[in-house]
């Protein structure tokens, strides 16, 4: 878990080499760090009053969940506690926890007329959680593949989008693979972007152009200082955190934007249960809904996400291919 001292550390660091500065976010009463460090009235808001976006029960909605559920009245879920702003991390208080996979899952808990339980643990224990019915649902940016469809039922909330970051006014566009050819480029191990720049370098060397120059570091405040000190080019990750970023900083941009599937198929992030739990079409069906009341809306724009708005929830869509051995 995050310490409070933690967070502050990082987000010092970043200050202290003006890459991370405040501006308006649209909320009334925020703390936030400064340009100084300071907490300042005008930012993004990292407080534990977050004036929260919530949405009336629709009993309808409610009919469709299991009635053991239904009369427990909490929905458990589990959320990743190592995930970046804004997806889902701690407030100042290091006790709240904030951020887009929050909003959304407290929407969707408000409308099916649950209160929801949040269990912030490590990535692989979200999966263990569902396996053994702990959590009813996982709300952690999880994309949509065809090896966890044989698990777990989907229903999606979110595009999938990664983006290239690069210092604010480089004059550079990723559109494929020779846009990177020999560029130092930053990915976190083992993620799917990895394996994506891992795949352009390789179509680079096969076309008579030069790798990429893959980095790795080991958290996301060391990518930063990276790109900040000019040893990197480019970062490639996941969209919410480097328009999170973007946003918060004013020192960088993104330069591309990608499918997190791959070329030829959209990635969709979705609430992901149990497979046959009998949660899942009360998932799609709440996730319509707070599409259609606008509530949905206010928190992607909230974080700065509208691009990855989806208008629908799709159960158990296609999803990225199967690895092949």
């Amino acid at each position: 878990m995050k310490t409070r001292r933690t967070v502050l550390t990082a987000l010092a660091s970043l200050t202290a080499l003006g890459v991370l500065t405040a501006c308006g976010s649209g909320d009334a009463a925020t703390e936030t760090v400064g340009t100084e460090g300071k907490k300042t009235g005008n930012g993004i808001n990292l407080s534990p009053d977050q004036n929260r976006v919530h949405t009336p029960k629709v009993d309808a909605l409610a009919a469709k969940l299991p009635e053991a559920v239904r009369k427990r009245g909490t929905l458990v879920l589990g959320v990743s506690a190592t995930a970046n702003p804004p997806l889902a991390f701690h407030a100042t208080d290091d006790k709240t926890l904030i951020g887009v996979e929050v909003d959304l899952a407290t929407l969707v808990a408000d409308a099916l007329g649950l209160k929801p339980e949040f269990n912030p643990v490590s990535w692989e224990n979200l999966f263990v959680g569902l396996d053994s019915g702990k959590y009813d649902a996982v709300f952690s940016n999880v994309t949509v593949t065809e090896e966890r469809k044989d698990k777990y039922d989907f229903a999606t909330y979110r595009l999938d989008d990664l983006a290239f970051e690069a210092k604010k006014g480089s004059g550079w566009t990723v559109k494929g693979p020779e846009d990177v050819a020999g560029k130092a480029i930053a990915v976190g191990s083992g993620t799917n972007q990895e394996k994506i720049l891992v795949d352009w370098s390789a179509q680079n060397e096969k076309a008579g152009r030069k790798p990429v120059d893959i980095k790795y570091y080991q958290n996301t405040s060391d990518y930063y200082l990276a790109l900040q000190s000019g040893r990197i080019d480019g970062y490639l990750g996941p969209n919410p955190v480097a328009a999170y970023h973007v946003l918060s900083a004013g020192q960088t941009e993104i330069v591309g934007k990608f499918s997190g599937a791959g070329a030829g198929l959209q990635g969709k992030i979705a609430a992901t249960t149990k497979k046959d739990s009998g949660l899942v079409a009360a998932y799609a069906a709440a996730i319509d809904h707070i599409v259609e009341n606008g509530t949905y809306a206010q928190v992607l724009k909230r974080w700065g996400l509208d691009s990855e708005s989806v208008t629908k929830s799709e159960i158990n869509p296609p999803g990225l291919p199967r690895t092949k051995n």
